[in-house]
């Protein structure tokens, strides 16, 4: 088998990997979301291990761990700002794939981002038409075409709290609450676990860009060096 045909072999395996784990991922976050949703009130806690990690119901309308985000057309950019950052990153997976610049951790990372990104995306898009509104009496109730919000304006379900320890009153900000004070999602940690690796890994995943502003350093000194021959 020739080297390209390995390439060829390796670069399958990496798309259809890339697609299991975004869809598996988002798979996950929608079961826990809808089971949310489904099942407890606006409020209700649920103890999973002892009193320090806990399921706390909570719907949100804005950015990752319950963070608003103006009203409804904050609501709405904030929106098609996550479609556009989903396609940004779907293209630069699929084009470092292409061109032969994809690796395993890497891929991870990148699926880990997509996946929180657009699992959140759903809520928004379609949640609102597809449940009734959960209130703090009353749990949501599936009715498609008759929920509680228009498409795209649907809010994003929240229900992982920890409490580790308490945050002594005069920090600021979260001073009186618990460590960790927000409540998140299955793909709000996706989202955070995938940027914190992109960080470790920040010159794994951006070597086209150094290996550019080398390139582009060589021609400069290469021209430098031709014009002072002349």
């Amino acid at each position: 088998m020739t080297n390209e045909q390995n390439r060829s072999i390796l670069k399958k395996k990496y798309a259809w990997a890339a697609a299991v784990i975004v869809a598996v991922l988002i798979v996950i976050d929608q079961i826990i979301k809808v089971w949310i949703k489904t099942h407890l009130t606006i409020g209700q806690t649920v103890p999973l291990l002892g009193e320090w990690f806990n399921l706390h119901f909570v719907e949100n309308e804005g950015m990752a761990f319950g963070i608003s985000f103006g009203q409804q057309v904050g609501k709405f950019l904030l929106s098609l700002v996550r479609i556009l950052l989903v396609g940004a990153l779907v293209w630069f997976t699929a084009n470092r794939i292409k061109r032969d610049k994809m690796d395993w951790v890497t891929l991870a990372i990148l699926c880990l981002v997509i996946a929180g990104a657009f699992g959140n995306i759903i809520d928004s898009m379609f949640y609102g038409i597809l449940f009734t509104e959960s209130t703090f009496m009353d749990v949501a109730q599936w009715s498609p075409g008759h929920g509680y919000a228009p498409f795209f304006f649907g809010k994003v379900v929240d229900m992982f709290y920890l409490r580790l320890f308490p945050i002594p009153d005069g920090f600021p900000l979260w001073g009186g609450s618990w460590f960790f004070p927000a409540i998140f999602n299955f793909a709000d940690a996706c989202i955070t676990v995938g940027i914190f690796l992109a960080i470790i890994f920040n010159k794994r995943i951006f070597s086209d860009l150094e290996e550019k502003q080398e390139k582009n350093v060589a021609n400069t000194e290469g021209e430098a060096s031709i014009s002072e021959n002349e």
